[in-house]
């Protein structure tokens, strides 16, 4: 048992200093990004995203800008990533019982419900906008975890794995938001053949096929049909990582789950997602002024991230404990779970990728980044002023 706990222990710091490193390499895209799109780099910066690229196999042909490729293609990576997470976590990590699941999953309800309930005040006088309701209810662990690791022991380590888990079922949540509120028109018929790929994954795992390749085929083929059914493409890559076996592999230490992790989180943490900030932050500030800022769809995201994430966060957590359905975390205090809840707004890569989804073909571009930076950057702020300030646990661990 101790052998156990030690790998976890050892698995989870692993986790949290790669994911630190990869919130750098956001924040450090993201700021080249801004300066390429506001300087005599931005022709060359939007010519970059508007390269064709096409695929080919006989009279299949997708053709699409690099952006495009992007957001669809290298994203599937992501999301592929981040359905191999939730399963771990929901079958064998630290979601895995009742006890586990109640305080993190009831604080992401309220972080996700409270932030897009602001938004949509904020646009209830713009129909057009209200499409964009679900974009400040997502949280970027990548970017939190780059903000706690400059705050070294001075927060437990009991809020980082609730910080974690928070933030998985956000993701969770993004994943059913964009099935069941952003998809195009329905090709039934495509969406039908896409269950011929499916049901070979769940052939695979029931007989418990632990070569990635076969894996691997069947994920391309869904993607296509995916892409071509009107769903949006990256929820393929969620569907093949529930197929993938999470028992391990005869003669292995591990199962196959746990070694795609491992080797994919490094590629999407220091290549897909810091290129996608790239391709997505780079927000023009030509023509802006203060004005800007009170646009309803970039109000609407940063106070929602700012605000809602704050209230409803740090109010679902408050009313969990106070009910007596879930414990206060080790070593923390309120002022704790309030520091935490503020940086929560970190929305940024799933609130640009949910941005770009409820917009798609508007002009909104510039007042989704506006928002989704104001916010996140507001939110880091003030969530890193009230951890330090609060200490390693010396002003807060009041629990009455």
């Amino acid at each position: 048992m101790l052998s156990t706990t030690t790998a976890v222990s050892g698995a989870l710091r692993d986790f949290f200093k790669l994911e630190a490193a990869g919130g750098i390499m956001l924040v450090l895209a993201t700021a080249v990004a801004m300066v390429a799109a506001n300087s005599q780099l931005a022709g060359f910066y939007q010519d970059f995203l508007d390269i064709p690229v096409a695929v080919q196999f006989g009279q299949l042909d997708i053709s699409k800008p690099l952006l495009l490729w992007i957001n669809d293609g290298l994203m599937a990576v992501f999301f592929f990533l981040v359905g191999l997470e939730i399963k771990r976590e929901f079958r064998a990590g630290e979601l895995s019982s009742l006890s586990q699941i109640s305080l993190p999953g009831i604080a992401a309800i309220g972080g996700m419900a409270v932030p897009a309930l602001i938004y949509a005040a904020i646009n209830v006088g713009s129909p057009a906008n209200l499409n964009g309701w679900a974009i400040p209810a997502a949280t970027d662990i990548a970017f939190v975890l780059a903000v706690l690791s400059l705050l070294g022991n001075r927060v437990p380590a009991s809020l980082k794995i609730l910080l974690l888990a928070i933030a998985i079922f956000d993701d969770l949540g993004a994943i059913l938001i964009i099935a069941f509120f952003y998809t195009a028109e329905l090709s039934h018929v495509t969406l039908l053949l896409a269950l011929v790929p499916i049901a070979g994954l769940v052939a695979l795992n029931l007989f418990g096929v632990t070569r990635p390749a076969p894996y691997v085929l069947l994920g391309i083929v869904l993607w296509v049909l995916v892409l071509k059914s009107g769903v949006h493409a990256t929820l393929a890559g969620v569907v093949v990582a529930f197929a993938i076996p999470l028992k391990p592999q005869p003669g292995r230490a591990h199962s196959l789950l746990e070694e795609l992790e491992h080797g994919l989180h490094r590629w999407v943490a220091f290549g897909i997602l810091p290129l996608f900030a790239f391709s997505n932050a780079g927000v023009s500030f030509e023509g802006m002024g203060l004005e800007s800022f009170a646009e309803p769809v970039t109000l609407g995201i940063a106070l929602g991230l700012i605000l809602g994430k704050q209230i409803g966060v740090f109010g679902f957590l408050y009313a969990t404990i106070r009910l007596g359905l879930a414990q206060m975390p080790t070593g923390a205090g309120w002022a704790h779970l309030y520091g935490v809840s503020a940086l929560a707004g970190i929305g940024f890569t799933m609130s640009l990728f949910i941005g770009g989804l409820a917009f798609e073909h508007s002009d909104f571009d510039a007042p989704i980044r506006l928002g989704v930076l104001t916010g996140s950057i507001a939110s880091a702020l003030i969530g890193f002023v009230l951890l330090y300030l609060t200490g390693s646990g010396r002003h807060a661990v009041d629990k009455a």
